[in-house]
């Protein structure tokens, strides 16, 4: 009785942990690096709807124009609604709300695979992932881009089985989902790819000769056409670049591949420019940030894929096998510019997620009829929930930066891996830098702060009339830095504030002011 009626509300109670954590946690974080260049991109796109589409300063604004606005545009004019709410908070519930959606999508998905019980148990594995859950309110182009792309893989693998004649509601779905992939970045070609590679198998794997499967073929691509003007408007209204020429998508897509400039990433200890990651950059990095009970449910999964090979209804899984491996194998094969983790690659968690939760559930369902192997299993799996669960709490409100105890934990991260490239934690500093000084008298002119990090992810949170962040980082009186590739070291000073979580540094707040002039200048 117990079981079933847990199972009866798990949906409710997890709908109504997620929403509370959103609306406890949103208001809680700093700027990210590329914030506000984004959400000066979504108000000239704006304007540019606003003038009647004659102000092109949207166009000319950095490299902007190479990436979709559906997010910044919808956070523009929500900037325009709500004026009394801080922009900053305001963009970062509006992210978490785009992750609940990819929440949603992965619940759906999991039920369509392998029923409620894999629908919540992905749900579950996705929010104990650092990566997804504390990165579900500042990463404000990659939460929303993974959401888009969950919902896409989901009206795929709804498609399987309605081939070729899918119902019209179902290719218009798809085709949204798409259009809106799109009208973030130009990475949901990866999408496409799927749909295209899944629509082949179907087509191949359908009953009769050749013939007959080029008929299914064919009038399985004739059924999804509708999808396409639906696609291609969307992506047009978020991205309004993409179709100003026809050249202008490859464009995008090729500037990408080969993207780089001048910035270091750390590989398990040992630091190198993004352009020189070796293969297994992207491998490794996901291997680190997942939970061990998503390590045990996808090396499960594999268990069962080999041992049921015969059993499995692998043309309902193509779509997430695909939405998993196509751009991690794609990544290691082409070598791109890559940092920051798997910040780029947020949008494959979600399919990993299902693929765990599939082997974790699989498993449960052999091991019925077994009392004991049955309780040590589920038990095994309350202590995997259990342990990232707490160094969330820890951690709280950045364990965006956690890692899984066979990569260190995040205790070993500082040095072997990427840890705070948000410079999440200056909000926070901030605080401590006011606190510290709100007891001194009110100086003539305002202290000038230095920050390893973008000038508006200090000043947000400090007064102009007492603070002002300055690049002339040898006349600073203060210095605020994230501990991540050891900024904090690059200037002198006595430490006054620290921001640490589970007795590890995240940022570091310096007084300069009685540094002498020969020692002012940076370390290195």
């Amino acid at each position: 009785m117990i079981p079933a009626a847990f199972r009866r509300f798990a949906p409710a109670l997890l709908s109504i942990a997620l929403v509370l954590y959103v609306l406890h946690g949103f208001g809680q974080h700093g700027l990210s690096n590329d914030e506000e260049v984004q959400h000066v991109y979504g108000r000239l796109l704006l304007d540019y709807y606003a003038s009647g589409l004659t102000d092109l300063s949207a166009f000319q604004y950095k490299n902007l124009y190479l990436y979709g606005g559906l997010f910044d545009l919808i956070a523009a004019l929500a900037e325009r609604l709500l004026p009394a709410m801080n922009v900053w908070d305001l963009r970062h519930l509006l992210t978490a709300l785009f992750g609940l959606g990819g929440l949603y999508a992965v619940h759906r998905t999991g039920r369509l695979l392998g029923g409620a019980t894999h629908g919540l148990t992905a749900v579950v594995l996705l929010m104990i992932t650092g990566a997804w859950s504390g990165a579900l309110f500042t990463h404000t182009k990659d939460i929303p881009f993974a959401a888009c792309m969950a919902w896409a893989t989901f009206c795929i693998v709804r498609l399987v089985p309605v081939l070729p004649r899918p119902p019209l509601s179902q290719v218009l779905q798809l085709g949204a989902a798409i259009g809106c992939a799109f009208g973030l970045r130009v990475g949901a070609v990866f999408a496409v790819m799927t749909l295209g590679l899944t629509v082949l198998a179907a087509s191949a794997l359908s009953a009769g000769d050749l013939r007959a499967r080029a008929a299914h073929f064919f009038a399985s691509l004739r059924a999804l056409l509708p999808a396409v003007p639906v696609a291609v408007v969307l992506m047009g209204v978020f991205w309004p670049w993409s179709v100003q020429a026809p050249g202008n998508l490859f464009s995008a897509l090729t500037t990408f591949s080969h993207f780089t400039f001048e910035l270091f990433t750390v590989l398990d200890g040992v630091q190198m420019k993004i352009g020189e990651v070796p293969r297994h950059y992207l491998p490794l990095y996901l291997a680190a940030r997942q939970p061990e009970l998503t390590l045990a449910g996808l090396l499960l999964a594999a268990g069962a894929g080999i041992a049921g090979a015969r059993r499995i209804r692998w043309m309902h899984w193509l779509p997430v096998l695909l939405a998993a491996g196509l751009p991690l194998l794609l990544a290691i094969a082409t070598r791109p510019a890559l940092y920051n983790g798997v910040r780029h690659f947020t949008f494959l968690l979600p399919p990993l997620a299902l693929i765990a939760a599939g082997g974790l559930v699989a498993s449960a369902r052999a091991l019925r009829g077994r009392p004991l192997p049955a309780a040590a299993f589920a038990a095994l799996c309350a202590v995997g929930v259990a342990l990232p669960l707490i160094d969330m709490v820890r951690l709280a409100p950045y364990h965006y930066v956690n890692y899984n105890r066979l990569a260190g934990g995040f205790a070993g991260a500082p040095g072997r891996w990427e840890t705070d490239y948000w410079s999440d934690g200056v909000r926070e500093a901030a605080g401590l830098l006011r606190a510290r000084l709100d007891a001194e008298p009110a100086p003539a002119e305002p202290w000038q702060v230095a920050v390893c990090a973008e000038s508006v992810q200090a000043q947000a949170w400090l007064p102009a009339d007492r603070y002002q962040v300055t690049k002339d980082w040898v006349r600073a009186d203060f210095f605020m830095s994230t501990t991540h590739m050891a900024c904090d070291e690059v200037l002198a000073g006595q430490e006054i504030g620290r921001v640490e979580r589970m007795g590890v540094p995240l940022t570091i707040v310096k007084d300069r002011r009685a540094v002498p002039p020969e020692q002012r200048r940076p370390l290195r």
